[in-house]
């Protein structure tokens, strides 16, 4: 029954061709054609009789499109323990030296096997590298729930790989923009902060953009240093909020130092005149003089009337100093 709704998903999902091709953009010949061509390949497998294999005969794949197979593995060992393994994976032949199959799909169920230390039943098809990286996407978007994070991830090692990005949008089911940002997220906020964080299957694209926007300032920490703001406790949405929280505090931070010094340094504060409403300050070649009574107002006058005497006065003085 499952097996036949997965059919019957990826070939709902390759109705249309890729949008590459319906540009009449150029594609590699080795690369599929269309999503179509490849559900109806995952159909005919699908239609095949799985085999029992030997989990150390198998390899991981390059690349993984979950962070953490282990997250909820418990239930699904119990769950094959009961009732024994439902859905099968899906395996292709490794070249070279090593284990003689790696993984399309079903890590976790393989992983839940070698727990048991059971034989996984799985399927084995001949598949090159970029028809197993299409088959991983297609099959897992029809049944997983990847994280935001995880989905960002995907998507560059996908574009690492040579997939352009309306190959990418087709696999993954996402438009141009949302593949966009997450492309953006995961090429701008370094592996390891994402790794520590974790996949947070409760955030959102919002915390995670919001994580883009923070390390993408002018000034923002190092990576070593953004890194050691991730918490070591707490869910990966907490420690993502956390991290946030972090940099926001040091963003906020160097803008109010750059206003501060933007306003200049505070003045000194007046030199009050004992027993008198008279106050003064001096700096360098200013002298600010205050009355703090209005009716003491006319000192201000006075001194005004009397600067150029003073000044004759000190300088005379001055001279005489000056020739002894």
């Amino acid at each position: 029954m499952k097996r036949d709704l997965l059919a019957k998903s990826l070939a709902q999902m390759g109705s249309k061709p890729l949008v590459a091709a319906e540009a009449g953009s150029k594609v590699d010949e080795s690369s599929p054609r269309s999503l179509k061509s490849m559900s109806d390949v995952l159909s005919q497998v699908s239609a095949q009789a799985a085999q029992d294999v030997d989990v150390n005969e198998i390899g991981d794949s390059e690349i993984a499109d979950r962070f953490d197979v282990s997250e909820g593995l418990d239930d699904l060992i119990e769950s094959i323990r009961t009732s024994g393994q439902q859905l099968p994976a899906l395996l292709r032949y490794r070249r070279g030296p090593g284990p003689r199959y790696e993984v399309v799909y079903g890590r976790r169920r393989i992983a839940a096997c070698r727990v048991l230390g059971i034989k996984v039943k799985a399927y084995v098809k001949e598949m090159d590298h970029r028809e197993a990286l299409v088959s991983q996407a297609l099959e897992n978007s029809a049944r997983l729930e990847r994280s935001f994070i995880e989905q960002a991830i995907f998507a560059t090692k996908l574009e690492d790989q040579g997939f352009t990005r309306a190959e990418i949008g087709d696999v993954l089911a996402v438009d141009k923009g949302t593949l966009s940002k997450l492309i953006g997220v995961a090429r701008d906020v370094p592996d390891a902060v994402i790794y520590k964080i974790g996949a947070a299957h409760e955030a959102g694209r919002r915390p995670w953009l919001e994580l883009r926007r923070l390390v993408k300032t002018e000034n923002a920490p190092s990576d070593s240093s953004v890194l050691l703001l991730v918490p070591e406790e707490g869910t990966a949405a907490e420690k993502l909020s956390a991290v946030i929280d972090a940099l926001q505090k040091v963003a906020d931070a160097q803008q109010n130092a750059a206003e501060s010094a933007a306003k200049g340094p505070s003045p000194a504060p007046l030199n009050k005149m004992p027993a008198t409403s008279v106050a003064f300050r001096s700096k360098g070649q200013r002298l600010l003089i205050e009355v703090s009574d209005k009716k003491e107002r006319g000192f201000i006058n006075f001194v005004e009337t009397q600067l150029e005497r003073l000044y004759q006065e000190w300088k005379e003085n001055h001279d005489a100093e000056t020739v002894k």
